[in-house]
């Protein structure tokens, strides 16, 4: 069935705009407690949120709708969507919900959910959501109504799940890290998390005032870590969005490294501790340099969808325990359910501390491919897979680059937009042909 209210990440949107307004969100929670009651008496939801000002009345709703089906509630706070992801497994939850729209500004929010098990839901359950959505309440008699609690230190569990992941042999003592939270849901538990290891920790958008969510700083905005890292001479800076599901890091010198080179580092660990890895899963737009680089190292490489959800997928299906995107969204398996980043960020660390080297020796010969992207804008009901000029133009492409590059041609999936990258040894040419295959759109 065609999905009306969820996308590849839950609900989205502006709220007091449909569907992000407090009477939809009420019987959306109510429409999800009657799912959850015809599989389970008496079912337990935990709920945490980011920093926005609208997390308050989005809370409420979420907690009015819920009751009123029968479901009890505990409430966790400002948290980060994977600290909703382990709680939910840990305190043998029902459903996990999280109210965060990410590395999006303030004024948008949404509503993703977590099963009892701390993963995505399958399309059927959302399905069966939406159905319910649209059907009239049925609201229980007071006996029976649902009840409310807050999870006390649902923070300090979080930070000592995070701790677990990070060898017990091992310590961040003499290392200084700048960590920028985003003024997000970690802004409490990052900075503790790298202090309670024994690092020194400096701060930055560790001060929410509801409005400055991912403003300025942030995984988006690492512009603003790398002169923190500089200026107070740190050894790492450790940038999170908004709900701390993302990741970049940068090191002492203020080089930025992105997502496909994280996944090549916690990769390269464990082969260096003899761990068996058969194989990591990236996106579309994973660098090439990094597929040459792992299966070079006897590590199959398989390219997803774009979107984390997708590397999931495939992980799922190959029983694989590391992927990622090159925007920071990283998974291990065998650490978390769900993309984590501050889990991330201590595999990464890790792999410097074990080995006694720095993030650019751990990197030495994986040198990123140069690749150009161009969005070019359609007019609607223009058929560029029809377009045989476009694909001459890209199979003439094709055969220049040969195995020292790639081409990849994908439809935006918010905006009447076609993306055109070309990745190539050689910037100049990576840039020549994809403006050649760009100005085939050009209308």
């Amino acid at each position: 069935m065609a999905r009306q209210f969820f996308g590849t990440d839950g609900i989205r949107g502006t709220v007091g705009q449909s569907p992000i307004t407090p009477d939809f969100i009420l019987r959306l929670a109510h429409a999800v407690g009657r799912v959850l009651k015809s599989k389970e008496a008496h079912p337990t939801v935990l709920i945490g949120k980011d920093t926005r000002i609208s997390g308050y009345m989005l809370e409420s709703a979420l907690e009015s709708g819920f009751n009123s089906a029968g479901v009890d509630v505990v409430l966790l706070g400002p948290v980060p969507t994977p600290a909703v992801a382990y709680l939910t497994r840990a305190q043998r939850a029902s459903l996990g919900v999280v109210i965060s729209a990410s590395h999006n500004p303030f004024a948008d929010n949404g509503i993703k959910f977590f099963s009892a098990q701390g993963t995505k839901l399958s399309d059927a359950w959302e399905e069966a959501v939406e159905v319910a959505v649209l059907e009239e309440p049925v609201w229980v008699d007071s006996a029976t109504l649902g009840k409310t609690r807050r999870l006390d230190d649902a923070a300090g569990r979080y930070i000592e799940f995070c701790k677990s992941t990070f060898s017990n042999d091992l310590t961040l003592k003499g290392l200084k890290i700048a960590v920028d939270a985003a003024h997000g849901a970690a802004y409490q538990i990052a900075p503790k998390v790298f202090h309670e290891l024994g690092a020194e920790v400096i701060s930055m958008g560790c001060s929410p005032d509801g409005l400055n969510i991912n403003k300025g700083v942030g995984a988006t905005h690492p512009e603003a870590l790398v002169q923190m890292v500089i200026h107070h001479g740190a050894d790492y800076g450790v940038a999170l969005d908004g709900d701390a599901d993302r990741l970049q890091i940068v090191d002492s010198s203020g080089r930025l490294f992105n997502g496909d080179e994280l996944l090549y580092l916690m990769v390269s660990d464990r082969l260096a501790r003899d761990e068996v890895v058969p194989g990591a899963v990236g996106t579309l737009m994973t660098n090439m340099a990094v597929e040459l680089a792992l299966k070079k190292r006897g590590v199959q490489f398989i390219r997803a969808k774009v979107g984390d959800r997708y590397v999931l997928e495939i992980l799922h299906d190959k029983r694989w325990l590391l992927g990622g995107e090159g925007s920071g969204h990283l998974l291990a398996l065998d650490k978390q359910t769900t993309g984590d980043g501050l889990v991330s960020a201590l595999q990464v660390l890790q792999a410097c501390v074990s080995s006694s080297k720095t993030m650019a020796q751990l990197l030495m010969g994986v040198e990123l491919f140069p690749q150009t992207l161009i969005n070019v804008r359609l007019q609607p009901g223009f058929d560029w897979q029809g377009h045989q000029p476009l694909w001459d133009a890209t199979k003439a492409a094709e055969s220049a680059l040969g195995d020292t590059g790639r081409v990849l041609i994908r439809a935006s999936g918010t905006e009447p937009l076609v993306r055109v990258m070309v990745e190539a040894r050689d910037p100049v040419q990576a840039r020549e042909l994809a403006e050649r295959i760009a100005a085939t759109l050009a209308l």
